[in-house]
């Protein structure tokens, strides 16, 4: 007698095998970051030319306005999510053994949380407090 997956169609077989099903969210999610980052990164040019003939007080004055303040923000968190799910497209693709590849996503995700969080922290004191010199 033969087992119920002998009368499996290849498809059928094929269907529980493969990836963890999660390759349209990041898909999705990197489209959806590339898009965001159009405006934003437009935003920072625009800050950049705007801060640079002013110097470190004009660049305070500058983030002491809410709007810039948080589009600096945004830019950052946006920034470094597309980086994190990018690089992790990538090192499942090349990373060559389970373990480098568990090692590289794990140090990825790692510079990417910390490179958000000093950035945001950066952004917050001199937004809130201005930088002292």
């Amino acid at each position: 007698m033969e087992s119920a997956a002998g009368y499996r169609t290849p498809l059928s077989r094929a269907r529980g095998l493969g990836a963890a099903h999660t390759g349209v969210q990041s898909f999705i999610s990197e489209r959806v970051t590339s898009i965001a980052l159009v405006p934003l990164c437009l935003w920072a040019v625009w800050a950049g030319l705007r801060i640079g003939p002013t110097g470190y007080d004009g660049a305070v004055a500058f983030l002491h306005q809410p709007v810039n303040a948080i589009a600096a923000l945004l830019l950052a968190g946006v920034a470094f999510w597309h980086q994190r799910i990018g690089l992790r497209v990538v090192i499942e693709d090349y990373a060559e053994s389970h373990m480098s590849r568990l090692f590289w996503l794990l140090v990825n995700g790692a510079v990417c949380w910390v490179g958000w969080a000093v950035a945001s922290f950066s952004i917050l004191v001199v937004a809130l407090q201005g930088g002292a010199h």
